[in-house]
């Protein structure tokens, strides 16, 4: 077998496998049947990934870079990025999957996610003129936690669309719907000095 057609063996399984864990989770899915869905034998997974706590791990740091490619044409070229976004869908599903499964390897991604989220911040902290209440890290992690959880109900989010949230209509509103919240105060300065007030004095 060619150098080339193990790449591309082992691009087709680590494919299989996102879809897999997805849709069934870690434990439900297995090593038979993901090497069934990229069409090859369980013995070449198992040559080119060892196990498959291997496999997920080359998952989560393939997903991984792939958001941080994006994250680094979002802010070097938003339109670009925003025909784009259809390819996001197997990461946002795998994640959202990966994200209530637990893992270990899961949490360093989230980690990033939230340094990925701090390059917004700290772009959107430049033009402000009051101080944060809170440290960037802290509203960097409430931003992507926020984030992650629209792919995480995306039964019940899809149901408040009237679209599959993972369609091309509803992937549109919710797009729409973000740049709208994103580039529009929900709290006006004094309301949020208000509610801060109402915590000092509890």
């Amino acid at each position: 077998m060619t150098e080339a057609s193990d790449l591309t063996a082992r691009a087709r399984i680590r494919d299989a496998a996102l879809q897999a864990f997805a849709q069934a989770g870690y434990a439900g899915a297995t090593i038979r049947s993901i090497a069934e869905a990229a069409g090859v034998s369980p013995g070449l997974v198992r040559h080119h990934f060892g196990s498959k706590e291997t496999l997920r791990q080359a998952c989560d740091d393939y997903v991984l870079e792939a958001l941080k490619g994006m994250n680094s044409q979002l802010l070097d070229d938003p339109a670009r990025a925003a025909r784009g976004r259809p390819s996001l869908q197997p990461f946002q599903r795998y994640l959202a999957r990966a994200l209530v499964d637990g893992s270990a390897t899961v949490a360093a991604s989230f980690e990033e996610m939230v340094t990925m989220t701090e390059q917004w911040l700290a772009r959107a902290d430049r033009d402000r003129t009051d101080p944060p209440a809170v440290e960037r890290r802290v509203r960097a992690a409430v931003v992507t936690a926020m984030a992650a959880g629209i792919p995480l109900l995306h039964q019940h989010v899809s149901r408040a669309l009237g679209a599959d949230m993972f369609s091309p209509q509803g992937d549109r509103l919710i797009t729409l719907a973000l740049l709208d919240i994103y580039s529009h105060r929900l709290l006006s300065a004094a309301d949020a000095a208000t509610a801060d007030a109402g915590l000092d004095a509890s």
